[in-house]
């Protein structure tokens, strides 16, 4: 009897199959996880969201002519069916970091071996910043959606061995015209052009197509903008705001410097700001760091061009506006799992007929993803549960009124200072259809006061009321600033 082959095991022959999967199903888990529970409150970015959400109306195109308003149309739908929960202003975040996550797998086995875009993925979903960015009720998850797939739909219409090649250059063409309504699209699909005016293949591989095909393949990016073009007319600063123009101008060059080696290099001083900093453990900075040496060592393959002319392109664009950090996260992933390629191959390169030593060298390998992706993880999960500088930036303040409302039948006057009027009109428009109950909303202490039963006052607005004894307080588990909401009884009623 011969002896067993590894490729005789089913484990062995299903390995990519069963390590996907694993992939797959830990991917959901955390998404689940995050959504319900880390941070499981509300950041003022989000409130902003719900918000600007609010304010788009077909009726007034020019309230569309603004920065990622597919996703506030999203959003808000989604509050429409769930109201201002957690799970109603995150679940659109959720489920694009899903494609983003399954684009990104796809992408990585494009480019690199299986093993490491295993790998490269599993680093990816545990991440904090694609962990914080996936929970947050905010565009900044669409920003990585189109990069990824932008970037693994040129690759599929340039790979000869592609199923359905007229398919994903159908996808392609639609995509590019379709990113151009999210903010720095423009910059990826100036260094896809340029990879593909310079480099020979790619080259080729357009003249092959029949002038016909690329005429109709054209109109499919043209078709989606001519809305564009309509709204940039509408708003003409539209236009700088989707090439990342901040609110603020002229910018303070030097101080978005200070804030971006913050963000990327500075594993001393805390976070103070809703995203944890640094945005990436050491370890996964190292590793990206090999991959630009990489990335520099064969500068002359199409991914390569495609990378570098697009970190150099976005390099002004963060120094200008440092609110874009999340654009670079799908890059630098890619420098990661070229990072890695590099140190596999490496090892496999001193011994390349020894199994043993070929199967030991993947012990210090797992430790290291290993050590990287529980480490993300446990930095991530007691970061926002336990960091007070981050703690305070998440408000929990809508799920206690809310529960509050559910158990109130009479009508309220909600009083809340004039930053939160906004905000807590929507709030209280959702909870009064649920709860088939009147709830008024004002800025101004006095205008409702005597017109219902119960006043609930928020804290901001509190001082209006400092003279009168509350029923009752509404409060969270916080140390400090724990008192949120103060209900009062109009006795003359």
């Amino acid at each position: 009897m011969g002896k067993l082959q590894p490729t005789d095991f089913y484990i062995y022959r299903w390995r990519y199959y069963i390590g996907y999967g694993l992939v797959v199903a830990l991917l959901a888990f955390f998404l689940v996880f995050v959504g319900r529970n880390v941070p499981g409150a509300l950041s003022q970015a989000e409130m902003d969201a719900v918000v600007h959400g609010s304010q788009l109306s077909i009726h007034n195109p020019e309230s569309l002519a603004s920065v990622s308003s597919h996703y506030y149309s999203m959003q808000r739908l989604s509050i429409h069916f769930f109201g201002v929960t957690p799970i109603g202003i995150k679940l659109v975040s959720l489920v694009l970091a899903f494609f983003t996550a399954i684009g990104a797998v796809l992408l990585l086995r494009r480019w690199f071996h299986s093993n490491i875009a295993i790998l490269a993925t599993l680093l990816l979903i545990t991440t904090g910043q694609f962990l914080f960015v996936a929970q947050s009720g905010t565009p900044g998850i669409t920003y990585m959606l189109w990069s990824v797939w932008l970037l693994l739909s040129a690759t599929m219409v340039t790979n000869k061995d592609a199923k359905y090649p007229r398919l994903w250059r159908v996808a392609f063409f639609l995509l590019a015209g379709l990113s151009l309504y999210a903010p720095l699209s423009l910059y990826l699909l100036t260094a896809i052009i340029s990879a593909a005016l310079l480099h020979p293949h790619v080259r080729f591989v357009i003249k092959q197509m029949r002038r016909r095909s690329l005429a109709f393949f054209l109109c499919l990016t043209v078709i989606p903008i001519i809305p564009l073009g309509y709204l940039i007319w509408l708003r003409p600063a539209f236009a700088l705001e989707l090439l990342g123009k901040p609110a603020k101008w002229p910018p303070d060059i030097l101080h978005n410097a200070s804030t971006l080696i913050h963000q990327y290099f500075d594993f001393i001083t805390p976070s103070s700001t809703a995203l944890m900093t640094p945005i990436f453990g050491l370890g996964s900075l190292a590793l990206v760091g090999i991959g630009a040496w990489q990335l520099a060592r064969f500068h002359y393959n199409a991914r390569s061009y495609t990378i570098a002319t697009w970190i150099l392109l976005l390099l002004p664009v963060l120094l200008i506006n440092p609110t874009y950090t999340s654009i670079t996260f799908v890059p630098f992933l890619l420098l990661v799992a070229s990072g890695l390629e590099y140190l596999l191959k490496s090892w496999y390169g001193l011994f390349p007929h020894n199994p043993y030593a070929r199967v030991a060298g993947l012990i210090p390998l797992m430790v290291l993803i290993g050590g990287l992706a529980l480490s993300g993880v446990d930095r991530y999960v007691y970061g926002y549960n336990y960091n007070p500088d981050i703690v305070q930036k998440f408000s929990r303040d809508s799920q206690l009124l809310n529960t509050r409302l559910d158990r109130t039948k009479q009508p309220i006057s909600l009083v809340v200072s004039q930053k939160q009027f906004a905000f807590y009109r929507i709030v209280a428009a959702h909870a009064s259809a649920k709860n088939h109950t009147s709830i008024v909303v004002s800025d101004d202490p006095l205008r409702y006061k005597n017109e219902t039963a119960t006043v609930i006052v928020s804290k901001d607005a509190q001082p209006a009321y400092a003279a009168q004894i509350p029923t009752d307080i509404i409060s969270t588990e916080l140390n400090s600033n724990a008192d949120r909401f103060f209900i009062y009884k109009n006795t003359g009623i």
